[in-house]
């Protein structure tokens, strides 16, 4: 397929899981792929696979909590490969501590949607997509609590997931205007990096399997493929909306 013939892709996160997963999809299809990670060794490892199958490829180290570091990743992109079309906010951490889940998992897809979709829209429009996440829909199930207060790693995932929401509805009314179109994606578990440790219990990972009606957890591919979509022109009256690629989770 070549939906996205033509047009440059800024991947955040895409060192790893769902991030290379789309980043090899979006150039699949046609793309050049800017690959930013935190983790610069993963981000060129993920460009290299492009450019090995004959894609155009390019990789950056961005801490997406820095605001000034994402914008000019946009223009950066911009400068290397001729144009900015699609924007994929998708780095992010697990369950960790209050400050850091809301600057990796809210405030850095806030500065995507802020930078990238303003070059966006001085160049005539383009496509940013955004993971949240089931837990940015509906709280996730856990464990009876037996400790007082919570810890905050869940309520923090959860908050900033439900932010990210909130954000894509704001920022599809913002840019709409200017040819602009703002989505996201709430996966259910998917098999990455970020539940390794999980799969390495069968029990845990049966127990999460329970959770989705098909019965089995997600592939980061399966993302890939909905984010592909929502880039494409194949979806070019959808915005605003929050698709769930989650095995029926959210449909409980």
């Amino acid at each position: 397929m070549d939906r996205l013939e033509g047009k440059v892709a800024l991947v955040t996160g895409a060192g790893s899981g769902i991030g290379k997963a789309s980043s090899l999809r979006f150039a699949a299809e046609g793309a050049a792929v800017m690959c930013v990670d935190l983790d610069e060794a993963s981000a060129q490892g993920t460009a290299a696979a492009i450019a090995e199958g004959g894609g155009s490829s390019a990789a950056l180290r961005v801490d997406v909590t820095d605001q000034e570091a994402v914008r000019a990743a946009c223009e950066e992109t911009v400068r290397e490969l001729g144009g900015l079309d699609v924007l994929y906010n998708n780095a992010g951490i697990g369950r960790a501590a209050w400050d850091a889940t809301i600057a990796v998992n809210l405030s850095g897809v806030s500065y995507g949607l802020r930078h990238g979709g303003a070059l966006m829209a001085e160049r005539g429009g383009g496509s940013i997509i955004s993971t949240a996440s089931i837990a940015g829909l509906v709280g996730l199930v856990s464990s009876r609590v037996t400790e007082f207060p919570p810890v905050d790693g869940s309520g923090a995932y959860i908050a900033a997931k439900h932010g990210v929401v909130g954000l894509t509805r704001q920022f599809a009314l913002i840019y709409a205007d200017y040819g602009v179109r703002v989505n996201a994606i709430a996966p259910g578990y998917i098999r990455t990096p970020l539940v390794s440790e999980t799969l390495e219990d069968p029990e845990a990972v049966a127990y999460l399997e329970s959770l989705h009606p098909l019965g089995r957890l997600g592939e980061p591919e399966e993302i890939a493929a909905a984010a592909a979509f929502l880039a494409s022109d194949d979806a070019s009256f959808i915005t605003g909306i929050t698709l769930p690629v989650d095995g029926g989770y959210t449909a409980r």
